[in-house]
């Protein structure tokens, strides 16, 4: 195994036991911090769209805008797993996206996530039979976003925890090593959880429901004060303290 399938291999095997933390980073500086902090896993997320570039959703990241941001957390990065988000209309066809799944590493990705279950589980394996590692993504998918009319909460019934099932284990066939649950109720993520032989990460989807959680590194330490989610837990408020800064700044000029 190379050693980014050493790395992915690690978290795998943490499947119920000790918890896994993954955050959100797009550029160098917040990647080393977060490195340095100890986080297990980098993701550079296509939510980058908004929270970096100001878009109103994901649906307009571009391979482009992934590959500026993937070598840029990659060059503060030494120990943790990046993962770079396949970005939308990036991965129609299996051939597709492990093309564009090569150009995420290239670029200093060890893995990639892209969204949905049976459908996706062609290219998940096309993916992985390449030697690079793939993180899935069920319940909420962002990318959907336009089709769905919003953002939903997922498995409010056994209908859609039986169809989230049915796409979590289609991943698993095809060799993810985890999986994202977004915005999934909580009943349904922790049965979830039990149901899946891979390590869940969840993202509002309630307390330790799942075998780790992720969060948008800028709801973590308040640096988006337009919009923060209703689960998000902020720890710091950096849009004061650079508000506040640029006060004194234009004061003593």
């Amino acid at each position: 195994m190379n050693n980014s399938q050493i790395k992915a291999a690690a978290l795998q095997a943490r499947k119920g036991g000790q918890r896994i933390a993954c955050l959100t980073a797009y550029d160098y500086p917040t990647a080393r911090l977060l490195d340095e902090a100890g986080v297990d896993l980098l993701l550079v997320g296509d939510s980058l769209g908004m929270v970096v570039l100001g878009y109103p959703d994901t649906t307009h990241v571009t391979m482009a805008h992934m590959l500026h941001h993937v070598a840029a957390v990659a060059r503060g990065n030494q120990k943790a797993l990046i993962v770079g988000d396949l970005p939308i209309h990036s991965y129609g066809s299996p051939a597709q996206a492990l093309e564009n799944a090569q150009k995420l590493v290239a670029a200093g990705a060890d893995a990639v996530k892209l969204e949905g279950g049976v459908r996706q589980a062609d290219k998940v394996k096309s993916i992985v039979d390449a030697g690079i590692p793939v993180f899935g993504h069920m319940g909420m998918l962002p990318q959907r976003v336009l089709q769905e009319g919003g953002y939903k909460k997922k498995g409010k019934s056994e209908e859609e925890f039986e169809a989230i099932l049915d796409g979590c284990r289609a991943l698993e066939a095809a060799g993810v090593f985890a999986i994202v649950l977004e915005s999934v109720v909580a009943d349904t993520a922790q049965r979830l959880t039990g149901a899946l032989t891979v390590p869940t990460i969840g993202i509002g989807c309630g307390e330790k429901t799942c075998d780790g959680e992720v969060a948008v590194i800028t709801d973590l330490v308040g640096a988006y004060p337009w919009f923060v989610p209703p689960f998000a837990k902020p720890q710091a408020n950096v849009s004061a303290d650079v508000s506040a800064a640029v006060r004194w700044y234009i004061e003593q000029a």
